[in-house]
């Protein structure tokens, strides 16, 4: 797998990706993973979405259904 290097990171945005990670209980460099997957991937459904800007981190829980198939239309009747 490619690595990235990032470099000229203020100390203040290191000690924030420290304790962002301790609370979600993985290493800085998972944590910095997540983040850059979750600012460059699309989200795969708009409850997704919708969990992203506005569940649990954001102080908000959301009961978002399971997704079900729907029943095409039948214009012929």
């Amino acid at each position: 797998m490619p690595v990235l290097t990032i470099r000229k990171l203020d100390n203040r945005i290191i000690n924030l990706l420290r304790e962002q990670a301790a609370q979600n209980g993985v290493s800085m460099e998972e944590e910095a993973r997540s983040i850059l997957e979750a600012a460059v991937l699309p989200p795969k459904r708009l409850g997704d979405l919708a969990a992203a800007m506005f569940g649990p981190k954001h102080g908000m829980e959301l009961d978002i259904p399971a997704h079900r198939p729907h029943q095409p239309l039948d214009f012929c009747k």
